[in-house]
């Protein structure tokens, strides 16, 4: 089998099975000859199509498409992905579900130059559970990493992640694919200490989660949250604490803080909440279900990630649970740089 036969038919991938290669690109040039024809073919073969990527790529491919744009989906992934944990529900299932019966062909960048420590670690994570949730279903997901930009550790997740590596008009398989629960397991902590935590509070049934509701809205208030956003995160962390006691039927520890900018490795400021108690949750795919109130369990988490710019969720067996949500404050502006603007003639 010729090169570009093995590319074809890994992009076209089996009837009813999840087709999800890595395209490495070094420039511009290589990114648009590796997805343009891919969405092209989806178009031609009467496949539904999108892609959701960060802003400046979706420009460049909306261009080179031309007419052909007006047929594919865009999202941009800096607002639909931000949290990572959101994409496999709110992007990925949610396509594929509006088309049950078809074969779906979608681009997916989640990881570029820029993510936080703790947002590509959630990635990571992302893109090892894509085998998991989508493995029945009928898509192509191809995820387009920047090699030139990105670190070589994160080419090397990206060969961990992906069973197959398209790179130069070129198909192989990848010799690093890991096996995805285990991967995404290992990639979701422990979770790291913060520098400095603010408040904590011991919290039981009856009454706990509405007190951790309310514990939540008035650190985040004080921080600098305005009153949506830390609506946001309050009611995120009261559907955590509703899981804990309903779930362990023991209490559970919330813990608040504000991280500062430029504090953890880099992390934007924000208002932190973590909740721990003695659960477990063997479910990897856990808080990334398409969920609704009438499914039940795991409704909470569903919600939380879409409330919160972040979440973060590890459980082991011996170690119990935590959840840790995060809100980003809304950035300081820059009065240095007006106060020059100002003074220049």
């Amino acid at each position: 089998m010729s090169a570009d036969d093995e590319h074809g038919r890994h992009h076209q991938g089996g009837a009813d099975t999840l087709v999800h290669p890595a395209l490495f690109y070094a420039d511009d040039e290589a990114y648009l000859a590796g997805t343009v024809p891919f969405l092209r073919e989806g178009l031609d073969a009467g496949e539904p199509v999108m892609m959701a990527a960060p802003p400046h790529r979706l420009d460049l491919v909306h261009a080179a498409l031309g007419p052909q744009a007006c047929d594919v989906v865009f999202h941009d992934m800096t607002v639909a992905g931000r949290n990572p944990g959101r994409i496999i529900a709110g992007v990925l299932r949610a396509f594929v579900d509006e088309h049950a019966g078809r074969r779906v062909r979608i681009i997916g960048e989640p990881i570029w130059a820029g993510r936080s420590p703790a947002e590509y670690a959630a990635a990571v994570q992302h893109e090892a559970l894509i085998n998991v949730a989508l493995a029945d279903r009928r898509a192509t997901v191809l995820c387009p990493y920047d090699t030139t930009a990105l670190a070589p550790a994160v080419v090397a997740d990206a060969e961990r992640t992906h069973p197959v590596i398209l790179e130069r008009g070129t198909s192989s398989a990848s010799t690093h694919y890991a096996d995805p629960a285990e991967l995404a397991q290992w990639v979701s902590g422990p979770l790291a200490e913060p520098e400095e935590v603010g408040e904590t509070l011991v919290f039981a049934a009856p009454d706990g989660p509405r007190v951790v509701r309310r514990a939540v809205a008035e650190h985040a208030l004080r921080a600098g949250l305005d009153e949506d956003r830390a609506a946001d995160l309050s009611l995120a962390a009261y559907e955590v604490a509703v899981n804990t006691v309903v779930h362990t039927g023991r209490p559970g520890l919330l813990a608040l803080w504000t991280r500062e900018p430029g504090r953890g490795a880099g992390e934007p400021a924000a208002v932190v909440c973590e909740v721990q108690d003695s659960g477990w949750i063997p479910d990897p795919l856990v808080g990334r279900h398409r969920a609704g109130p009438a499914e039940g369990r795991g409704y909470g988490l569903s919600l939380a990630h879409q409330l919160c710019d972040l979440v973060q969720i590890h459980s082991d067996p011996s170690d119990g649970t935590t959840v840790r949500m995060t809100a980003c404050l809304p950035a300081a502006p820059d009065l240095s740089a007006r106060g020059a603007s100002a003074r220049r003639p």
